[in-house]
């Protein structure tokens, strides 16, 4: 009876457990369906797009030179033409890449008019190719020269002056040898634009033939026609010249227009007196294309002539369909992953996540037996339901910040898995036994005070449930502000962690109260097996307070004076490139053919004298990463093919050392401007989650308690990042979500220990708070050492099988780990103690034990 009156006592736990089980088998089933895989697992590129203002700038003084003698005209100007244009951006991008027949790309609107594509499995040709693809705005118009044109450049041609950056060459211009540096000043396109012209109402253009040289013509600044009014465009083969050209159709608006421009300006047309039909300038992009002459009346159809190759010619074609970018876009970051460095990702992610799995489940068993079992169901039951908490938060958090890639928005379907995601599920595994633990040890001590089985297990979980809420709560703040804060890859580690944490709890608390519940003889007095690591501990932790805290300050002190001096002196050798801006590439090559790295730096001199080059050892080898301050944006010279920085450095040393092989297995080119807004970011993400803590600690303990946890989280964050920077690693956006990790644990552990000084002054009237303070650091001594273990068994797994951002990610949580139980007993509590003087504080809330019935 009392069996069957306990199963409908828990019959709604039951049914939660079955319903919960039963959305995770929906939500990931099938699997090769429903899990989806981010670029560092899959491989592919991905590209950030924003609009490039100077470029705009540039355009609308071009186009009317007066609009500068209006102070604030041309940003009003900006604000006009950006006004609304998300959308059609997207619309346009989103044209361009589905013509080029990529697989399931992602196309996602960002704030401040930015956009981040993904090509996923894109190989080397696609990616140069969307490169140039995703930055034109193929913007293009239909204008007449003036009625002297011929004349005009005759009489500039006789003269011995050229354009900006250009000299005489021929019967037209040339390059100049400094041709890149000049076009790369600032109101460069006005001053060629202004260049020798007849009148305000026109301006000078040059179109390139082909062979280096440039024929100049002066272009009327009215527009005539768009390309809004086109349908379709075709490559096809001029039957006249032989040459490919592309045939365009346009829509009947267009057509009559088209019709009455060209009828106004052929031979001896109404508004052209002359014998010779008017030059129609064709302008994409501000560039000249061509200016033929208007020969007789074109009503729909035309066809645009000029020097084109077939891949030119196609790919003119498949922008002018896909439509006209309102404003010029320039790419401010772009990330590679080779398709093959995506799988050995994934494949090392696994390997990790079942060593940490099984190191943590075997300790289980063998510290607790029993009760160590229990808690290997719950941590197989953690992943087994991390599915239906994934999409639970993902909903939850979108609320916050909306990402599509990450779910949410009321779908059913799974973040996308991301390497940082992989190391967020193996860290929670080694994190989710925490909440067991914390009961654990809550039962033992209740079977020391002679109590039964149902009576000790009962006790258990009621006298641990406020610390495994509170402490398990801060995590999740840390988690929240993450996915806010951070972008992309980040965001999926938060998700994993925040949801991992949550499933954890339900298991800990609610599924193995249930199988304690049906397995346990209540009234039995047996006692549960269970090692004991500090048996009737009684440390004087707090005699040493003043060295320890002195020790570790000074500590910090020579650490982070070392990190500060590295990052005045070369900052590129502290920061990554997602932080100070710049372009990073890692290289497989042959081991027995490594060039030596003074041999590489002289291969790179002429293009950057101060690259970092280094050789890191993994799992499987050497790689040779290379790292530039140079992006497309701040390289200037015309020998940087394409404005593409990774693709010119690897021809230089692929061509200086073609026996070693080398292949580009990622790169990462991040603008200045995106690398400013992720150190931003971190730095805020950093602020506001040590001030979250405070405030929740205050308010949960006392704002004494809340200054110790804030010190302590400050000193884990800091020993972390000295320590780190020390080994020569470089501070990175993964590396700051391992601080913001780390700061989420440490105060974990922390306030479990708080929340037993709570108790025993609400409980032990008679203690010193000095002694009191010893007691409780002493009695959750198992419990630190055990939850410490866990997790470092979990980081040490990352650390054997990840290579690149997930070793960084392990090594700096390996000094967090132990930095953050270190401060939970030697810092937290000495700082807490001070600020009360070391004089008991009052505490509130009820005298009773709080337990579950």
């Amino acid at each position: 009876m009392a069996k069957n009156s306990q199963f409908r006592h828990n019959a709604w736990k039951w049914l939660t457990l079955g319903l919960v089980a039963a959305v995770s088998f929906y939500v990931c089933n099938p699997v090769s369906e429903k899990l989806r895989f981010g670029l560092d697992l899959k491989g592919g590129t991905s590209f950030t797009l924003g609009v490039d203002t100077e470029r705009l700038a540039e355009s609308i003084i071009a186009a009317n030179p007066a609009i500068t003698n209006t102070p604030g005209a041309v940003e009003r100007k900006i604000e006009e033409v950006l006004k609304g244009c998300d959308e059609r951006i997207i619309q346009v991008i989103r044209r361009r890449v589905d013509a080029m027949g990529t697989n399931e790309p992602v196309i996602q609107g960002l704030k401040d008019h930015r956009l981040l594509v993904q090509l996923p499995g894109a190989d080397e040709a696609v990616r140069k190719a969307a490169k140039a693809n995703l930055q034109s705005a193929a913007f293009l118009e239909f204008r007449l020269t003036h009625p002297k044109n011929d004349q005009l450049v005759n009489k500039l041609l006789s003269k011995e002056v050229a354009p900006p950056g250009y000299v005489k060459h021929g019967s037209g211009y040339a390059r100049a040898a400094d041709w890149a540096d000049v076009s790369k000043v600032k109101g460069y396109e006005a001053r060629l634009a202004a260049f020798e012209i007849p009148d305000a109402r026109y301006r000078f253009m040059l179109e390139d033939n082909g062979d280096g040289t440039y024929s100049p013509s002066f272009v009327s600044r009215n527009t005539e026609l768009t390309g809004e009014s086109l349908v379709s465009a075709n490559v096809e083969r001029d039957p006249t010249t032989g040459r490919l050209a592309i045939a365009f159709r346009l829509n009947s608006e267009g057509a009559r227009k088209f019709s009455a421009l060209t009828r106004n300006y052929q031979p001896r047309g109404p508004k052209n007196p002359s014998e010779r039909g008017r030059q129609l300038a064709i302008v994409l992009d501000n560039q000249l294309i061509s200016a033929p002459e208007i020969q007789s009346e074109i009503g729909a159809s035309g066809q645009i002539t000029g020097r084109f190759d077939g891949p030119a010619a196609r790919k003119l074609a498949a922008e002018l369909n896909a439509g006209a970018l309102p404003a010029p876009m320039k790419v401010l970051s772009e990330t590679t992953v080779s398709p093959t460095v995506g799988d050995d990702a994934k494949q090392a992610g696994v390997i990790a996540a079942l060593f940490g799995f099984c190191l943590v489940a075997v300790f289980m068993i063998i510290y607790y037996w029993y009760a160590g079992l229990v808690a290997d169901i719950a941590l197989f039951l953690d992943i087994a339901l991390l599915p239906t908490a994934l999409v639970i938060v993902a909903n939850v958090l979108g609320v916050f910040a909306h990402d599509p890639s990450m779910g949410g928005g009321g779908s059913m379907a799974l973040p996308v898995l991301t390497l940082p995601g992989i190391a967020g599920l193996v860290l929670t595994l080694g994190m989710a036994v925490d909440a067991n633990v914390l009961i654990f040890e809550r039962i033992r001590e209740e079977f020391d005070a002679g109590n039964t089985a149902g009576e000790a297990v009962s006790k258990g979980y009621g006298r641990a449930f406020t610390s495994i809420f509170d402490s398990n709560l801060t995590t999740i703040i840390t988690g929240v502000i993450l996915f806010v804060v951070g972008i992309g890859p980040v965001r999926g580690f938060a998700i994993m962690l925040t949801a991992g944490v949550i499933v954890s709890m339900f298991t800990a608390l609610v599924v193995t109260r249930l199988v304690f519940d049906h397995t346990v003889n209540p009234a039995s007095r047996k006692r549960f097996k269970m090692l004991c690591l500090f048996k009737d501990a009684k440390y004087d932790f707090m005699k040493v307070m003043k060295f320890t805290v002195c020790a570790s300050f000074s500590i910090i002190a020579i650490t982070i004076a070392v990190f500060a001096f590295r990052l005045m002196t070369n900052k590129a050798s502290v920061l990554s490139v997602d932080l100070t801006g710049g372009t990073s590439i890692v290289y497989d090559l042959k081991e027995e053919a490594k060039p030596a790295v003074a041999d590489i730096r002289a291969a790179l001199n002429n293009f950057d004298n101060a690259a970092i080059i280094q050789y890191q050892n993994g799992i499987k080898g050497s790689s040779l990463l290379i790292k530039t301050g140079e992006t497309a944006e701040t390289k200037k010279g015309a020998a940087v093919e394409n404005k593409d920085v990774g693709a010119h450095i690897t021809k230089i040393l692929q061509e200086k050392f073609p026996q070693a092989e080398l292949t580009a297995s990622s790169v990462d080119e991040v603008g200045s401007m995106v690398g400013a807004d992720l150190k931003k970011s971190g730095t805020y993400a950093v602020f506001f989650s040590l001030i979250a803590i405070l405030v929740y600690v205050g308010f949960r303990f006392q704002f004494g308690f809340g200054l110790g946890a804030l010190v302590a989280l400050a000193h884990d964050a800091l020993i972390s990042i000295g320590l780190f920077s020390l080994c020569g690693r470089q501070i990175s956006l993964i590396v700051i979500t391992a601080v913001l990790t780390i700061i989420g644990y440490s105060v974990n552990d922390t306030v479990v220990v708080f929340d037993r000084i709570r108790e025993m002054l609400r409980h032990n009237k008679k203690l010193s708070f000095y002694d009191l303070c010893n007691a409780s650091i002493n009695a959750c001594l198992s419990r630190t050492a055990i939850t410490s273990a866990t997790t470092l068994f979990a980081v040490l797994a990352l650390f054997a099988f990840g290579d690149g951002s997930i070793f960084d990610f392990a090594l700096i949580m390996l000094f967090g780990i132990i930095a953050g139980t270190f401060s939970s007993v030697f810092i937290a509590t000495p700082i807490m103690y001070w600020y009360y003087g070391g004089k008991r504080p009052e505490v509130s809330g009820d005298e009773a034990v709080k337990e579950d019935a």
